[in-house]
C-alpha cells in the first residue's frame, strides 16, 4: 500500500539553500581567523577580506615554539579530561539509580537535575567564586574543575537516563540468576549499552569545558594557571598591534576542539537519537 504525501523525501533545493547559507555563516569566521594568520599586519590592514599573499607562516611558528602557549594547552587538557571523566562516572552512577531503582522523591530528583538545565553558570558565578575562595581553590585548577562538573550533571542525567530505562528487566534479571550482583550487573551491562551516550555525554563535557571562558576568568588570576581561553585574552592584550600574530593564536586555541567534535560528530548525533527513543 502505498503511503500518500512527501513524509521521508528528500529535502527540496530550498532547504540545502538555507542549509548551506547557515553554514556559511558559521564557517566564514573561523575561515578568517585561520587564514588571517597567514598573512601580516600590512596584508590586513590594505584587503581585510583578502586571501594570504604571500603566505606568511612565521605568526604560526611564534605560536608555536611559545611555551606559554604549550602550558595553557595542557592545563585545558588536565581540566577538560578531568572534567569530562568526572561529569560521565557520576552522572552514570546517578542515572542508574533514577533509571533502574524506584524510591520515593525520584520524580522530584529527576525534575531537579531537569531543571539545573536552565540555570546558567552566569547566574552562579558570585557564590562559586566565594566558595572556591573558602575552600582554598583560587588559582587552582580544581577550582574550576568541581563547579563544572557539577553543572555538568544535569545534560549527562537528561542523556543517560532515557539509555538505562530503555535496558530490558529480562536482562537483568538473567544477569542475576547467573549470580551478578547489582554492581557486577553495573558494570558488565549497564555501562558497555550505555556507551553511545556515555561517549555523548563525554564529548559534550569536554567541549564545554576546553571553551569555558567565564568561569575560569573568576577562579584564575595567576597566569600559570590560564586555560586556553584566558590565554587567548591576554595573548590578545599583549600583541593588540599584531593581530595577524592574534588571529594565529586565536585559531590553534580553537582548532583541538573543532577537530575533537568533528571526529565524533555521528556518536553525538547518535547518542541524542538514542537518548531520544529510550
Amino acid at each position: 500500500m502505498r503511503t500518500s504525501g512527501k513524509r521521508g523525501g528528500r529535502a527540496g533545493p530550498a532547504t540545502y539553500f538555507i542549509a548551506l547559507l547557515l553554514v556559511s555563516v558559521m564557517l566564514v569566521p573561523i575561515l578568517y581567523i585561520i587564514l588571517g594568520g597567514f598573512r601580516t599586519n600590512a596584508q590586513i590592514t590594505t584587503d581585510p577580506a583578502g586571501l594570504p599573499s604571500p603566505w606568511e607562516f612565521s605568526n604560526y611558528v611564534n605560536v608555536l615554539t611559545n611555551s606559554t602557549f604549550w602550558r595553557e594547552v595542557g592545563n585545558s587538557v588536565i581540566v577538560a579530561l578531568f572534567t569530562s571523566v568526572l561529569v560521565v562516572a557520576f552522572g552514570l552512577m546517578a542515572s542508574y539509580v533514577l533509571a533502574r531503582y524506584s524510591f520515593r522523591g525520584r520524580g522530584a530528583l529527576y525534575a531537579l537535575f531537569a531543571a539545573g538545565l536552565m540555570f546558567p553558570i552566569t547566574v552562579a558565578i558570585t557564590p562559586l567564586y566565594i566558595l572556591v575562595r573558602d575552600i582554598g581553590l583560587i588559582n587552582n585548577l580544581g577550582g574550576v574543575i568541581l563547579p563544572q562538573i557539577g553543572f555538568g550533571l544535569p545534560t549527562t542525567i537528561i542523556i543517560l537516563v532515557p539509555f538505562l530505562r530503555a535496558i530490558p528487566d529480562e536482562i537483568e534479571e538473567a544477569a542475576s540468576i547467573d549470580g551478578a550482583g547489582k554492581l557486577g550487573f553495573f558494570f558488565r551491562m549497564v555501562v558497555p549499552l550505555s556507551l553511545p551516550g556515555v561517549i555523548t555525554t563525554g564529548i559534550l563535557a569536554f567541549v564545554g569545558s576546553w571553551n569555558s571562558y567565564l568561569l575560569p576568568l573568576f577562579i584564575l588570576n595567576d597566569q600559570s594557571a590560564f586555560t586556553l581561553p584566558l590565554g587567548v585574552q591576554a595573548f590578545s592584550s599583549q600583541y593588540s598591534v599584531d593581530t595577524a600574530k592574534v588571529l594565529a593564536f586565536t585559531s590553534l586555541s580553537m582548532i583541538p576542539a573543532l577537530v575533537f567534535f568533528s571526529l565524533f560528530e555521528r556518536r553525538i548525533v547518535g547518542g541524542l537519537q538514542g537518548a531520544v527513543k529510550g
